[in-house]
């Protein structure tokens, strides 16, 4: 936590206001941000608010919200401003509505290349056995990934779509016990067990999370991601379900028309405000390890990825923050 402490003192001894702001940057006023209720999106909500704050000389409230509140609240209320962590595959037909009537814009894709999801298996694992990277290379070896897959539990998306591919596979006739779990926690337990105990471990997981930050995990080739496909896997007791893999799931910063009209500043440093899911991952796995805050997360960041988020700058916010960009 070192370095919490040492980017907290300089903020607080008044080093990042060592230039004045222009006059547009002066002229930054408020600014709403959500602030959606997983991890990621709290450390990259916190992010921001920091960088506009400390370089642009805006005023930021976080307000708490989730997907589709925080859509119906910008189509009723025209706010927050700011949906720094918007999953596209969450937020459906309500947020394409908004973008459609020219009352959202979408800025970017915040996480690079955005959510992650599929079956994994340890990268130890892969690197004793290439050949179980793939599905075909499992179902032909299954006593080495322990003849068990792990599925989510009930009621979660990723159950649906897991247990049609089961069924498209005919994995369970290849050997493979479908073990599932009956809470998140139990499926992360089981990863991080398994690991650590340098055992055979497969099934499915997403990120940017916690587990897939801690431990070395290689995700399993299904085939072609095939979107004519997928999308009846998500539909319970699909019939005659088809393999794909699964696709990336974009998560995007959107902001409202009015803000892109009056504070083309902000929507330039959003636009280039992106984060690798692979360090997103291990930023959330340094967060629980050290029992950190978001803001203490965001805070890490900052001090460790300076070359990263200093690209995302106008010249005037470079050098208000130039005391801790010369951190290391």
């Amino acid at each position: 936590m070192k370095l919490f402490v040492s980017a907290a003192a300089l903020i607080a001894a008044g080093a990042l206001h060592a230039l004045p702001a222009s006059a547009e940057e002066a002229a930054c006023g408020d600014v709403s941000i959500a602030q959606m209720g997983w991890a990621s999106a709290e450390v990259i909500t916190e992010v921001a608010k920091f960088l506009l704050e400390q370089g642009y000389g805006c005023k930021v409230s976080l307000v708490k919200s989730d997907t589709i509140p925080a859509i119906t609240s910008v189509a009723e209320n025209g706010e927050p401003d700011v949906v720094t962590d918007l999953w596209l595959n969450s937020a459906g037909e309500a947020y394409t509505k908004l973008e459609k009537a020219g009352t959202m814009v979408t800025l970017t894709n915040v996480l690079s290349p955005g959510g992650i999801e599929g079956w994994w298996i340890p990268t130890s694992l892969a690197e004793a056995h290439p050949e179980l990277t793939t599905i075909e290379g499992i179902m032909a070896n299954p006593e080495l990934v322990g003849k068990r897959f792990n599925n989510c539990p009930e009621g979660w998306g990723c159950r649906v779509v897991s247990d049609n591919l089961v069924r498209a596979l005919k994995l369970e006739d290849a050997g493979i016990e479908v073990f599932n779990h009956g809470s998140g926690e139990t499926l992360a337990s089981s990863m991080g067990s398994a690991v650590s105990a340098n055992e055979p471990w497969f099934g499915y997981y997403w990120g940017p999370t916690v587990p897939l930050g801690k431990y070395k995990m290689t995700r399993v080739k299904l085939g072609e991601y095939d979107a004519a496909k997928f999308a009846p896997l998500q539909n319970a007791n699909a019939p005659d379900p088809q393999v794909s893999d699964f696709p990336e799931a974009p998560s995007v910063t959107a902001v409202t028309a009015t803000l892109a009209a009056e504070k083309p500043q902000v929507v330039e440093f959003l636009k280039k405000m992106t984060f690798k899911t692979d360090d997103m991952s291990a930023l959330l796995a340094w967060q629980d390890e050290n029992k950190a805050s978001a803001e203490e997360v965001a805070v890490q960041y900052l001090t460790t990825h300076p070359d990263e988020w200093s690209a995302w700058l106008s010249e005037d916010a470079k050098g208000k923050l130039s005391a801790l960009l010369g951190q290391n």
